[in-house]
């Protein structure tokens, strides 16, 4: 099944805002794919994204990004809000959007098995059918039926919503159930289970081949009548009575045993009336082979394999099975008058790979073939790559991890790291595995990083994801006051100081400043003026605004705007209390 990409767009305006603008799917199926999309409309600079569902929190993000639902399930219905956190004016602001309500529908009801007939006999051909129901607006989804006895795949991963047995079995009574998925799995149902008896075959007189065109009784009472029967060695009459020698006349036991036909008497035999019949000397079976095709056990995922069980001796009706034996797993039987059987398995999945066998029976002992390797090749899935440092905001010195992962491949994955197009380094991992590349930053190691997945099948590239990094955190100290404590701001970057300005600089600055130098609490934001002299004309002044919440534990560790219009006229000062502050 295709994924339908859905999109919520939430406009962050004031809370419980009329003015939001939503654009939203109005159907949304189980399986599909959601993006929760949250926009600020004013031109501040996000700071945080945080998404919410019926008023728990689902995911911070710290740069416009959107929620991802995967495979939407009923339960993901509820309603969606989110909060931004964004730059106004030099100060963070808080809003929250009023919430839209996402409804998840059924793709399609749990499927129900049917059974033709409902009490099969032995011998006889079984069909069935998987039914279940697509709504109209989603009638092209393509779906795939899987059928199953007890614990056995007969079939998997099928177009067809029924399933033929050709002739069914006493061994073949048991539970069956059936599967009904979307063609990516994002959807899957099973049926109830139903019980399938078959019925024993009622047992009826011997045939035997005719003699002449007539057919009589037997008169009652009298027994059959052994003649030699011209016709051939190593064949017995229908009744299977043993050549009475002296009746015959001829002395000596003929391979042929006779019995009078029906409606017959002692006084009225003749070659017309007698019936005379072979008895068959079944063959076994011998050479039992399993192939595949394509051949050599190789396919890719999503091709057709079929699995060819042949005899190279064998008559009659023959019953060949296959069978998973790294599993036990059962995978189906069939009953036929033939050399030569296959089972089918519409697409291969990478759990189809194993080692496979069949046996064949014709009621003169059971044969095995030797076991055979079926691998199931599949590109490799697009990668996932994610970011792990030590703090939120990463610096100059910090080690980070990458990690690529590819959740589905086959066999091992070559992984590869970019940054910025151009490659950092690679390594392999066996199918399932990802790998992780760490890096010691270095303020060049900005930008966007990406890595790939690749198999021999096609590369697949992960998402972008971009990295910043800042200087380490800048000293800080107050100069030309009373103490320690007072004074004008300064800061320390790239081995110089340099001035802050006054813009936005209050007391929740100062006392982000406070508890940095060990000072006690926040008194006052004076003027830096007031501290003289002036700083020196070609001291820099290194932040235009410090955006502090007042629970930072340093002065870089607050947002910062970038000096774009200040001189040191408009230096910022501070005023802390002269003592450290003492806990208990």
């Amino acid at each position: 099944m295709l994924l339908w990409p859905l999109l919520l767009v939430l406009a962050a305006l004031d809370p419980e805002s009329d003015q939001l603008s939503i654009d939203m799917p109005h159907d949304v199926y189980e399986g599909d794919e959601v993006v929760v999309r949250c926009s600020a409309v004013s031109s501040g600079m996000i700071g945080k994204v945080m998404y919410y569902k019926d008023e728990s929190l689902l995911a911070t993000h710290y740069h416009p990004s959107g929620y991802t639902i995967p495979k939407a399930s009923p339960s993901d219905s509820g309603s969606y809000p989110c909060e931004v956190h964004q730059l106004v004016f030099y100060r963070f602001t808080t809003e929250r959007t009023s919430s839209v309500w996402l409804t998840v529908q059924e793709l399609f009801p749990a499927p129900t098995l049917t059974v033709r007939p409902s009490q099969p006999t032995e011998g006889s051909s079984v069909t069935l059918s998987c039914d279940t129901q697509l709504p109209r607006d989603r009638s092209g989804t393509q779906l795939r039926y899987s059928f199953f006895r007890d614990d056995h795949t007969l079939r998997s991963d099928g177009n067809s919503s029924e399933f033929q047995i050709s002739a069914v079995w006493k061994e073949d009574s048991g539970y069956y159930w059936c599967e009904v998925a979307t063609a990516s799995h994002s959807v899957l149902k099973p049926s109830p289970r139903s019980h399938v008896l078959v019925q024993s075959e009622p047992r009826g007189g011997a045939a035997g081949g005719v003699l002449g065109g007539r057919e009589r009784s037997r008169a009652p009472g009298r027994p059959p009548l052994g003649l030699r029967c011209p016709c051939g060695r190593g064949g017995y009459g229908a009744s299977g009575t043993p050549l009475d020698s002296a009746v015959s006349g001829h002395g000596a036991q003929s391979p042929w045993l006779c019995s009078p036909g029906p409606q017959s008497d002692h006084r009225e035999l003749s070659w017309s009336t007698l019936c005379c019949a072979p008895r068959t000397r079944g063959v076994p079976v011998s050479a039992v082979l399993l192939e595949t095709q394509p051949q050599g056990g190789h396919v890719l995922a999503g091709e057709r394999l079929v699995l060819v069980c042949s005899v190279a001796e064998g008559t009659g009706d023959t019953t060949f099975s296959w069978h998973r034996e790294d599993t036990g797993e059962r995978l189906g039987s069939t009953r036929q008058r033939s050399r030569r059987a296959e089972l089918e398995i519409p697409a291969a999945v990478g759990s189809h790979t194993g080692r496979y066998y069949c046996t064949a029976d014709n009621g003169h002992g059971l044969a095995r073939s030797g076991a055979l390797n079926v691998t199931v090749t599949a590109p490799a899935s697009r990668p996932v790559l994610t970011l792990r440092a030590p703090r939120t905001r990463a610096v100059v010195g910090d080690v980070v991890e990458f990690r690529c992962e590819a959740q589905s491949s086959s066999p091992r994955i070559l992984y590869r790291f970019y940054h910025e197009d151009v490659i950092l380094g690679s390594t392999s991992a066996p199918s399932g595995r990802g790998v992780s590349f760490k890096l010691s930053l270095t303020a060049e190691h900005s930008g966007n990083y990406a890595c790939e997945a690749d198999n021999g099948l096609g590369a697949q590239r992960s998402e972008v994801v971009t990295l910043s990094v800042t200087e380490p955190p800048p000293k800080v100290r107050l100069v030309n006051g009373a103490h320690r404590c007072e004074g004008r701001v300064e800061m320390k970057r790239d081995g110089r100081w340099g001035t802050v300005c006054d813009d936005g600089w209050d007391l929740a600055d100062v006392a982000v400043l406070c508890r940095e130098l060990g000072c006690g609490v926040a008194k006052h934001t004076p003027a830096g003026v007031l501290y003289p002299p002036l700083a020196e004309e070609d001291q820099p002044v290194l932040v235009q605004a410090a955006l502090c919440s007042g629970s930072e534990e340093a002065l870089a560790e607050c947002e910062q705007v970038e000096t774009f219009d200040c001189d040191h006229s408009e230096d910022a000062g501070a005023v802390c209390e002269a003592f450290s502050p003492h806990f208990s």
